[in-house]
């Protein structure tokens, strides 16, 4: 996540990956990721990291299917179509009906206005679920640039973890109906629904 221009408006659309597709991206195998989510994926997608958390999706999917709709999803730039991150909810929503977002960026496209554009289009696609009534967004606190990201949207801080020897994260919250934010309006971002049955 990173530090981006206010005035910025961009446009992204959201495709899902798979569970092949995230094994394979896991797996360090774009080529295979690209093919099964069907768009070319950038580099960023079989970073270490981004790899260790794509496995990790791909076991949470593995273990509950019907998390499928809210997880991970390529994030595509409209109308050029390049993939400029991934984005999505870390799972369905809980039993108090909380739902956590995350998204990053491709670092060839930070300081654009992607990761705010992802951001709206969750929080837009939380406002329209009725089993959501809470977003949540953790940020570490020495994170000015996701800290910049979220402003504006009007999450409030309700809480932190950790502590300062192995950092502390802030823990903001937001009311799943309060979209008419800066920002947050439906006609600024495309979502378009998976086109993959979620089971596959």
């Amino acid at each position: 996540m990173n530090d981006e221009p206010l005035s910025t408006s961009k446009r992204v659309r959201f495709v899902e990956l798979s569970a092949k597709a995230l094994r394979a991206l896991a797996d360090g195998d774009l080529v295979g990721g690209s093919a099964e989510a069907g768009v070319d994926l950038d580099e960023h997608f079989v970073s270490d990291r981004a790899r260790w958390i794509f496995g990790y999706r791909a076991d949470q999917l593995a273990k509950d299917p019907s998390a499928a709709p809210w997880i991970t999803r390529a994030a595509v730039s409209e109308p050029d179509g390049a993939v400029v991150g991934d984005a999505g909810f870390h799972g369905p929503p809980d039993e108090t009906g909380m739902v956590e977002v995350g998204y990053t960026v491709v670092p060839a496209y930070r300081r654009q206005g992607y990761a705010r554009a992802m951001l709206r289009a969750l929080l837009i696609r939380a406002a329209t679920e009725p089993g959501v009534t809470t977003v949540r967004a953790r940020i570490g606190s020495d994170n000015i640039a996701s800290l910049g990201t979220i402003a504006g949207f009007g999450f409030t801080r309700v809480g932190e973890q950790g502590n300062e020897q192995d950092g502390r994260t802030l823990v903001f919250e937001i009311p799943a109906t309060a979209t008419q934010t800066e920002g947050s309006h439906a006609s600024d971002t495309v979502e378009t629904p998976p086109d993959r049955d979620p089971r596959n």
